[in-house]
């Protein structure tokens, strides 16, 4: 983050602070004694030499020419993208995702050797549960802006102060404003530990987690290590699909015999993603860095990228304009962009190259903490109950809700704050 100029300030960091303090040294081996605990104030402001360099890059594009097919086949239609760089280039106003974020607290604590990026908005509500809510690629904390208020604060939108969350909401390592790591090693399981270490440094002593893309992935992780405080997890993408099933779909087979409706539904989207969709992740899986000088030098191959994926991802029937405006859409490109973090990013999926949808290789039967899923109609694959109550021993929650997609609390943020509301009632 060399490029960017990163102020401090005192908003809320005393509460912050004091509750930290009544922590001790960070449990397990991995960190070191010496290490700085300090939680430090965070605030973000963007140099404006790189909002002009942004808008000189977008004006100097250079175009392909327009597909070849009438339909989403080959990728991003010209006639859909060009009309969000123009808004980028002449319309957006980046400095009011600036205003939104910092009115949150914002803070920077190193763990494990790393910062760590994170919001901390504690309810006024007494006996507010504690949640840290993990984003997903190509999402941010931009996903997670929506239900800050209906979560830690139902009762102003239609809920019981006793369904009340503090939200701990951190960004990553390589996304957003967390430190890019500078050695291999920071996956899915090393992530959810630095979690419980944030936790348990802002004095939180009983907790919940949930996350959707790789939220659900890092979510999981915790569910198996089921550090002490860890009082269950949701997820939104669940990795739900039997071992039989991911066979056949690995190996191009037809699906195996006997599968419900339901269940040939789930094989189908999944077939398609793996002979259509999944081009996205086999770059990142197996050449972040190549694709990396693509995405950090072309500020419109970063955005058809992640436009590609909000249009296929949302329940909006392909059309990513139906789902966000292009404020939302552009907030979080922006943020990729002036991080500097599309390889950082990428890297995660060279880090975990399991298939995150499948049983056996997310080990989701070890988990030994309660589960709850919700299933939105948009997400990659609808997971179905029967393979979910398989995939997860100790599943105390599952409901399929009729709105959303794989970026659920973006685009469904009152539905999303209900179901969290459901998913963790009985654990408080």
């Amino acid at each position: 983050m060399s490029d960017l100029s990163l102020s401090l300030t005192r908003r809320n960091f005393l509460a912050t602070t004091a509750a930290a303090s009544a922590v001790g040294l960070l449990p397990g081996a991995l960190f070191a004694a010496t290490e700085d605990n300090s939680i430090r104030p965070f605030r973000i402001h963007v140099p404006e030499e790189a909002l002009t360099d942004l808008r000189r890059r977008l004006a100097g594009t250079r175009w392909p020419a327009r597909e070849t097919v009438s339909d989403q086949s080959q990728g991003v239609p010209l006639a859909k993208l060009q009309p969000l760089v123009r808004y980028w280039q002449k319309g957006y106003d980046w400095r009011k995702v600036e205003k939104r974020l910092n009115a949150l607290p914002q803070f920077m604590t190193k763990i494990d050797g790393l910062d760590i990026q994170f919001a901390h908005i504690r309810s006024r509500h007494e006996n507010a549960l504690p949640l840290i809510i993990t984003h997903g690629w190509p999402g941010s904390i931009m996903e997670l802006l929506k239900i800050i208020g209906p979560l830690t604060d139902p009762t102003a939108y239609g809920g019981r102060a006793e369904d009340a969350f503090h939200l701990v909401l951190p960004s990553m390592p390589g996304y957003g404003f967390s430190a890019k790591p500078q050695s291999t090693g920071w996956g899915p399981e090393r992530i959810g530990r630095a979690w419980d270490v944030l936790m348990k440094r802002l004095g939180y002593k009983r907790y919940v987690s949930q996350g959707g893309d790789w939220g659900s992935v890092i979510a999981d992780a915790m569910g198996r290590q089921a550090p002490a405080g860890l009082l269950g997890i949701h997820v939104n993408m669940p990795a739900t699909v039997p071992a039989d099933v991911a066979k056949a779909l690995n190996n191009g087979e037809p699906a195996p015999a006997g599968l419900s409706a339901v269940e040939k539904a789930a094989f189908d989207s999944l077939n398609h993603l793996y002979k259509k969709g999944g081009g996205y992740a086999a770059m990142m899986v197996t050449r972040p860095q190549t694709l990396g000088y693509a995405l950090e030098d072309s500020p419109v191959g970063l955005a058809a990228f992640f436009y590609d994926k909000f249009s296929e991802w949302t329940y909006s029937g392909g059309d990513a304009d139906k789902a966000f405006t292009k404020d939302e859409m552009l907030d979080d490109i922006s943020l990729y962009w002036f991080t500097k973090t599309a390889t950082s990013s990428a890297q995660l999926y060279w880090e975990n190259n399991n298939n995150n949808f499948n049983v056996v290789e997310q080990k989701t039967t070890e988990i030994s903490v309660p589960v709850a899923v919700t299933v939105f109609p948009g997400e990659i694959y609808r997971a179905p109950k029967s393979w979910t109550e398989r995939a997860y021993p100790k599943l105390i929650y599952f409901n399929e809700v009729d709105k959303g997609g794989h970026f659920a609390s973006w685009e469904q943020p009152e539905l999303f704050s209900v179901e969290m509301r459901a998913a963790f009632r009985t654990l408080r």
